[in-house]
Parts: C-alpha cells; sequence; structure tokens
C-alpha cells in the first residue's frame, strides 16, 4: 500500500509539472472557449472510438450465432466490452497517457522524442519500437475511414436491401470529399462536426438507455467477475471473441496522439461527460434488447431505433463516421510532422492551417497516401464484415508499443524503479498481449493488411534515417575541418580570393566542417564574401524551443561566424524569422544584401557500396519526394543560390 501512495503522489505531482503547453491552452481560454476546445475534442478525438457501437457488439456475437446466442453469453460479451473501455481507455489513456506528454504534445513519436532526449538516440529496442507504433497507427488511419463508413452506410440494407451493392462506391465518394476539405484545417473541421458528434452520442445514450429495460439481466455486466467467468468458460472461441472486443476501444491511440490539438482537460473533461456514458448506455442497451429478442443479433445497433428514426439515424451515423476517420487523420497529420523534424522521413511540405495553434496542421503527401490506401481497402475488402477481421492487429498493436514506452518513461522521467514500474505495467501488458494474440489468429482472414502496411511504412523510415546517416559520414570525412579551413583562407596571399560586399549564409548539417557549397563557391567564382555564416539548423528531442534558446552565435574569425538555430519538432521551422533574433543578439545584417548557399545533392548509385542495392533504390526515391530546403526553412526565394554535387551511395 506505501508503494500506491506514492506512486499515486508522484503521479498527480508529475501531473501537474507536465502537459503545460497543453494545460495553457485549457486554462488561459474563456469558459466559452474551454466549452468550444471540449466540443472540438468530441468531434475530432472521439469520433473514432465514438463509431465503435456500429459493429463491435455485431462482430463480437458472430461466433455465437450458429447456435443462438445465450444470457451468460451476451453478459459476458457487454462485460468485456465495459471493462475494457474502462481499464485500456480510461485509466490507461484518458487518466495516465495524457499526462505522460512531451511539452504538451502526445503519440508514440512525441514520447519517442522524450525518452531519447533522456536517454540518447543509440537505443536500437526504443528507436524500433517508436517505428512500429509509428507504422502500426499510420495503417489504422487507413483501416478506421473504410471501415466506419461501410458499417454506417451498411445501415441503409435495412431499409433498402437494394442499396448494397452500392455500399462500396458511396463509400468511396465520401472518403474522396472527406480528404479533399483536409487543407481547410482542423479547426473549420472540428468545428463543424464538433456538435454533430455531440448530438451522436446523445443519440446512442437514448438508444441504449430506451432498451436497457427490456431485460435488467444486462446490468449484471458491470460486474467484472462475469467478463472473466465468460473468458474461463468460453475456450478456445474466447480467444477469437476477443479480437472482436477489442474493437470497442477503436481510435484510442488517435486520441494520445491529438493531444497537442486540444489539451488535457478539454479530452478528459469529453470523456467523462460525455462520451463514457454514452458509449456504456449503448453497449448496455445492445445488450438487453438481445436478451429479449435474440433475432437482433445480425445488426443490435441499427435495430434499437424504431422504424420511423432508422434513416435518419443512418444518415447521423455515417456523418458520425466520417468524424471518426478525421481523428486519425489529425493523428496521422500530428505523426508524420514529428517524424519529419525527428529524421524519419524526409522533408515533406507542412501546411498551418490556423494562425494561434501550431497543433493545426494540413501534410498533403500524407493526406493523398492516406486516401489511395483507403479506397483500396474499399474495393479490396468490400463490406466492413471482412475489413473488421483485419483491423485489431493495428489497434491492439499500437497500444503494446505504447505501454513498453510508457514503461521506460515511469523509469526515466518519472524516476520509478523497476520493481514499482513493471507492478503498475504488467497487469495492463498482459490483458494487451492477450487481445494482440487474440488478434493475429486473423492472419490469415485479412490480418495481414494491417502488418504489410506497418511493415511497409516502418521500412520506409528504417530506410530514410539509415540513408541520411550514410550520407553524414560519407560527407564529413571528405570534409575538411573548418578550423583548419578558417586559418588558411584568411592568410594574406596572392591566391587569396576577392573579396565582396555583403553576406553569405551557407547552410550545413555538419557545423565542425567546411560545408561543400562555399568550397564549391570558392573552386568556381572565386569569391568571399565579407561577412560568412555557417548556419545549422538543429530539431531538439522536445516540441517547442522558446525564443530565448533558439539561436546561439558565435564568432569564428572576423570574418565568420557559426549560427546555430534549434527548433522543437513541433515548431515551423521558420529560419527567416529566427534570423531576425539575431539583431538582439549582436549580430547585424542587411537580409537584402544576403545570399543564402544551398548544396543541391544528386545521389548516385554505385554498387557493392554503401546501401543495399534495394535499399538504395528507395532512399532515392524518398529523396525525391522531399521539397526544397529553401521552402522548408522559409528562406527568401530572391535570395538563395543553389549549387549542385553528385553524392555516392
Amino acid at each position: 500500500m506505501r508503494h500506491m501512495f506514492v506512486f499515486m503522489a508522484k503521479w498527480h505531482e508529475r501531473g501537474i509539472m507536465t502537459s503545460t503547453h497543453a494545460d495553457n491552452r485549457g486554462e488561459g481560454a474563456s469558459r466559452r472557449g474551454f466549452v468550444g476546445l471540449v466540443v472540438g475534442a468530441v468531434g475530432v478525438v472521439y469520433g473514432d472510438i465514438g463509431t465503435s457501437p456500429l459493429y463491435a457488439f455485431r462482430e463480437a456475437l458472430r461466433p455465437f450465432a450458429a447456435d443462438g446466442v445465450h444470457e451468460a453469453e451476451v453478459v459476458g460479451l457487454i462485460s468485456l466490452m465495459v471493462w475494457t473501455l474502462t481499464i485500456i481507455v480510461t485509466f490507461k489513456y484518458v487518466l495516465f497517457l495524457l499526462r505522460a506528454d512531451n511539452d504538451g504534445e502526445g503519440g508514440a513519436l512525441s514520447l519517442l522524442a522524450l525518452l531519447m532526449k533522456k536517454m540518447g538516440r543509440n537505443v536500437p529496442v526504443l528507436f524500433f519500437a517508436g517505428l512500429i507504433g509509428a507504422a502500426l497507427f499510420i495503417g489504422d488511419a487507413m483501416i478506421t475511414p473504410a471501415l466506419s463508413v461501410m458499417s454506417a452506410l451498411e445501415g441503409l440494407k435495412l431499409v433498402t436491401p437494394a442499396f448494397a451493392e452500392y455500399v462500396p462506391l458511396a463509400s468511396a465518394a465520401i472518403m474522396i470529399i472527406l480528404f479533399a476539405v483536409q487543407s481547410r484545417g482542423t479547426a473549420a473541421v472540428s468545428t463543424f462536426f464538433g456538435p454533430i458528434t455531440v448530438l451522436w452520442f446523445l443519440a446512442m445514450a437514448a438508444g441504449g438507455l430506451i432498451h436497457i429495460g427490456d431485460d435488467w439481466r444486462i446490468l449484471e455486466a458491470l460486474n467484472p467477475a462475469n467478463a472473466f467467468l465468460f473468458l474461463t468458460h468460453a475456450g478456445s472461441v474466447g480467444l477469437i471473441v476477443l479480437g472482436a472486443v477489442f474493437l470497442t476501444v477503436t481510435g484510442r491511440e488517435a486520441l494520445y496522439a491529438d493531444l497537442g490539438h486540444f489539451g488535457r482537460r478539454p479530452i478528459q473533461m469529453a470523456w467523462f461527460v460525455l462520451v463514457f456514458p454514452a458509449l456504456l448506455l449503448n453497449y448496455l442497451g445492445q445488450g438487453a434488447l438481445v436478451l429479449a429478442h435474440p433475432e437482433t443479433a445480425g445488426n443490435p445497433f441499427f435495430l434499437m431505433y424504431p422504424d420511423w428514426a432508422l434513416l435518419p439515424m443512418v444518415l447521423l451515423a455515417t456523418m458520425a463516421t466520417i468524424i471518426a476517420s478525421q481523428a486519425v487523420i489529425t493523428g496521422a497529420f500530428s505523426l508524420s510532422r514529428s517524424a519529419v523534424h525527428l529524421g524519419f522521413l524526409p522533408r515533406l511540405r507542412i501546411k498551418f492551417t490556423s494562425e494561434t495553434n501550431t497543433g493545426q496542421i494540413y501534410v498533403p503527401a500524407v493526406n493523398l497516401l492516406l486516401l489511395v490506401g483507403v479506397l483500396m481497402l474499399i474495393f479490396s475488402f468490400g463490406d466492413s464484415e471482412s475489413l473488421a477481421t483485419a483491423y485489431g492487429i493495428s489497434v491492439t498493436g499500437t497500444m503494446v508499443i505504447s505501454t513498453m514506452l510508457v514503461f521506460q518513461f515511469l523509469r526515466v522521467v518519472w524516476g520509478y524503479s523497476l520493481l514499482l514500474a513493471a507492478a503498475w505495467l504488467l497487469p495492463l501488458f498482459t490483458i494487451e498481449v492477450m487481445f494482440l494474440a487474440a488478434n493475429l489468429l486473423k492472419i490469415y482472414d485479412g490480418g495481414w493488411v494491417p502488418v504489410a502496411l506497418a511493415l511497409a511504412i516502418m521500412m520506409l523510415m528504417w530506410t530514410w534515417t539509415r540513408g541520411q546517416t550514410y550520407l553524414k559520414r560519407v560527407r564529413a570525412n571528405n570534409e575538411i575541418p573548418l578550423d583548419s579551413f578558417i586559418r588558411s583562407i584568411e592568410r594574406k596571399s596572392e591566391h587569396s580570393p576577392v573579396t565582396v560586399p555583403g553576406t553569405a549564409v551557407f547552410l550545413t548539417s555538419v557545423p565542425d566542417r567546411t560545408p561543400n557549397v562555399l568550397l564549391h563557391n570558392l573552386k568556381h567564382n572565386h569569391v568571399l564574401h565579407e561577412q560568412n555564416v555557417i548556419l545549422t539548423v538543429w530539431t531538439e528531442d522536445e516540441p517547442y524551443v522558446p525564443d530565448s534558446r533558439r539561436i546561439k552565435i558565435s564568432q569564428l574569425s572576423p570574418r565568420f561566424v557559426r549560427l546555430d538555430i534549434s527548433f522543437g519538432f513541433m515548431d515551423d521551422p521558420d529560419v527567416t524569422r529566427a534570423l531576425a533574433l539575431c539583431r538582439e543578439g549582436g549580430f547585424k545584417f542587411e537580409i537584402m544584401k544576403t545570399s543564402f548557399y544551398l548544396g543541391r545533392r544528386n545521389l548516385v548509385r554505385t554498387p557493392n557500396t554503401g546501401l543495399p542495392g534495394w535499399q538504395e533504390r528507395i532512399f532515392m526515391g524518398l529523396e525525391g519526394l522531399a521539397i526544397d530546403p529553401s521552402d522548408y526553412f522559409n528562406l527568401p526565394s530572391n535570395r538563395v543560390v543553389e549549387l549542385g554535387e553528385q553524392i555516392a551511395i
């Protein structure tokens, strides 16, 4: 008991000290603004988990459909769902993980960045765990929209069976429209979607509340003993059912990844006031309906509503599933930006869609990738029942990975002992591994899809990271130490280059070596500017770097200055704006008399050296996706000079 009180006291203390970035958004806003964040969180953060009642209970009942469902099976299944929501979402994510943030930002890569900051970057287990978690989440972001929207539209079969063959086409059309509006930004989307999702949760709660009285025995599901008894008596079928039960917690990783968009307190408030009660009432209502009317087991959600409300509920469900898709899309954008800034992906174009909230972004390349993936899944599987079998692996996989990262977080960041951290997380980890094992049974029935997606995405990130490391090593071996170069160039001789007025800024990732672009400029133009800046842009393992720590200026010689600019992995890397801070540090220059020199590298494949051939081809393809450095760093386009060089890989 003493350890428990110590744990809770430290947890509370750490929770107050962390999440400052997120909490300031909630505390600093007016009451109306806070309510707006809560409603927005309902729409964006909880949209995915709010559509699980459409298919979770139906899929869990399917293994028992052949010989009819019995009371113990229904009560046991609902009990499993209720306590899965309680343990996984309420305890792990809402109460715990939202406090385990990196300066207000959540998600697997954000947590990985914090751990790398504390433990160093050369920790292979952590690195690959973070990559696997991120890759599974991207796969989740493809499967969720396809599954959710098809589940809702299939409700129209109850209105007119003739609509069944049009479900894939209608789903694809909705997805194209949804991805087309992403450039408008999270704020515009959540403002429109939030109130609709609130109405959806209220309608779900009402449907469940009406039917709980159909059979009061369903309230026995609130006793966790019934969930345990169900698993012990179900045998091998119980393991299969666990895979379907886990559909109740779809979207919980988006809940964590979207922390930076809305803040911890609005997300928690939305869960306890509306989302959790509505989900509990709906699942209990579905269970009571099936107990009283076993023939409704084929589609218990829509059959809870009277005929006159069926069509409105299908339309509302369709809108809710579109919103559910938004939750994972938003999370995928956040994760992609973190991956780019941490060096796991090439520089992608990132569009900021809010003037006040840097967490609201749009990534065109990721948006297109997700759309293509979603459309392929819709037409490959054809219906939600087939796709549901493929879903659980990505969900459970990301959860297991996040628990592993949190274990290190407890030890490294919060300072818990190995024994205490294991005591708290081992029960949760055991439950999640059981769910993962249950879902792995579906590997031949479509479960290979999220595994293949995750492996492909992880391979891309690993290849890019490995290629960048190799290039830095090659270039470092061929470059001249900067101090030696400066000493030689400052000596007056008849071969000294011509001095021209103005300032030249040379970008380099290895600040103690002479930039190749500087050497090329001397070789071809035979000139040296009056003032030369060796500029290196660093990405820190924290989300945001304050302006007070943004720049560091070092005078190397009368004509050479080293300038280091630091950004957080969630910051907009605006070098032009950062350069304005140099005046406060005593370094003055005129932007219209300054030239920015960039090296344009042309990669050339060389056999039997460097990366394997297949990885070279992937790396060069990824290199082609990267946007121009001048755009990425927001350099003034009319002041940029590019000099090309060939690099063998």
